[in-house]
């Protein structure tokens, strides 16, 4: 039993699922639900359709140049069966999926940081454009009076002692 991939979203199409589209030349195509199928024969093209996989790595908004990408090609090669090999395999895989994950968050987590960079910054352009409306005019203008007045206040105090 494999787990093939669906042509148009890239997504798992697992055994007993999907539709298989066979065409003249005996080329294969496999997708995991009829909104893949149906989207293909409108001849769309995956890389232009937002929600799929090609359209996420085309604009890259998801990993595509990893090695641990290398482990998902599918090879065609028979192997003797081995339980050390089989034991090895299973635990690399788990490894190269632990990889994968971390790289993945990582690349994520670089590319979400660029964006909150760019915000923090227009809205520090748009305090700056707009700082009339949040400073009011004559915002602190009472505190400048009481401080004039108290100020004119010490200096009659200090004329009266100098009189005196």
């Amino acid at each position: 039993m494999r787990i093939e991939k669906c042509y148009f979203c890239s997504g798992p199409v697992y055994p007993g699922h999907g539709v298989m589209f066979v065409r003249n030349d005996c080329k294969t195509f496999r997708f995991c639900r009829s909104k893949c199928h149906k989207n293909f024969k409108k001849k769309r093209n995956p890389r232009k359709t937002r929600w799929t996989k090609a359209f996420r790595k085309a604009s890259g908004k998801e990993l595509t140049v990893d090695n641990s990408l290398e482990f998902e090609k599918r090879r065609n090669i028979p192997v003797k069966y081995n339980r050390e090999l089989w034991d090895k395999t299973v635990e690399a895989m788990k490894r190269v999926q632990e990889i994968k994950q971390k790289r993945q968050a990582r690349f994520i987590f670089n590319r979400l940081k660029k964006g909150k960079q760019l915000e923090k910054e227009e809205a520090i352009n748009e305090v700056k454009k707009n700082i009339h409306l949040i400073k009011a005019p004559h915002a602190g203008k009472a505190k400048r009076m009481e401080d004039k007045m108290v100020q004119k206040l010490q200096e009659d105090v200090e004329m009266g002692e100098g009189d005196n």
